[in-house]
């Protein structure tokens, strides 16, 4: 019988495979940046050879989320609520399901972008992953988190993370609100079905940092209890 690598990851901690899950939800976001370099350069097939090992990876997290789901141990034997870290889960997962619906939606209709916005667009985009990689580095001191018995300095060293997060957060915010600014200045150029769609993908970016924001909230509360 072929060993369950989320199992033997639980044998070693309970946590690890949740730490697994959102660094394959982040390599899944992080495929975003060749994707959309492939699109404002109209290589379309470039861009779809992307957009697969999105959904690839998507599809990889989302079973990670299931076996954790089922093997998760119960509140007996952690030392923090089991619905807590379940929560935390469902948040991260999201993170690969946004990028793989962005990557679906600008393929399936061929977007283009309008050469004003694509630098703003790249700058925007590579913000708001800073702020799902942010995230993957607080989750990751989970471990460090139970040892200390949630005390001293490695909480204080996550509470500084989660404060990096939500400025990262801050900045995907104002990044959007240019973008938005940009593209409303030129949507009259435009098909008003395509600048429906482009402030779609604006919007959808991001839900990236706000999905990896509402990780680093979660955690919080964790430090809180």
């Amino acid at each position: 019988m072929v060993p369950n690598p989320i199992l033997q990851m639980f044998a070693r901690s309970p946590f690890m495979p949740m730490q697994e899950h959102i660094s394959k939800a982040q390599e899944s976001a992080t495929e975003l940046i060749p994707f959309f370099k492939a699109v404002i350069a109209k290589d379309w097939v470039q861009a779809a050879e992307c957009q697969h090992r999105i959904a690839v990876l998507e599809g990889e997290a989302d079973r990670m989320k299931r076996a954790i789901r089922q093997n998760l141990p119960g509140n007996l034997f952690l030392p923090v609520p089991r619905t807590d870290l379940l929560e935390l889960v469902r948040m991260q997962d999201k993170i690969a399901n946004k990028a793989k619906d962005i990557a679906g939606l600008i393929l399936g209709r061929q977007m283009e972008f309008p050469e004003t916005l694509q630098q703003g667009l790249l700058a925007f985009l590579d913000t708001a992953l800073q702020t799902t990689d942010q995230a993957k580095t607080a989750m990751h001191e989970l471990d460090e988190l139970v040892t200390s018995g949630f005390r001293g300095h490695e909480v204080d060293l996550v509470e500084r993370l989660i404060t990096e997060l939500d400025r990262l957060e801050h900045e995907t915010d104002e990044h959007e609100r240019k973008l938005r600014a940009a593209l409303f200045a030129v949507e009259r150029d435009l098909y008003p079905i395509d600048a429906m769609f482009l402030y779609q993908v604006i919007e959808w970016i991001g839900d990236l940092a706000n999905r990896a924001q509402q990780v680093g909230s979660r955690l919080q509360l964790l430090l809180a209890r």
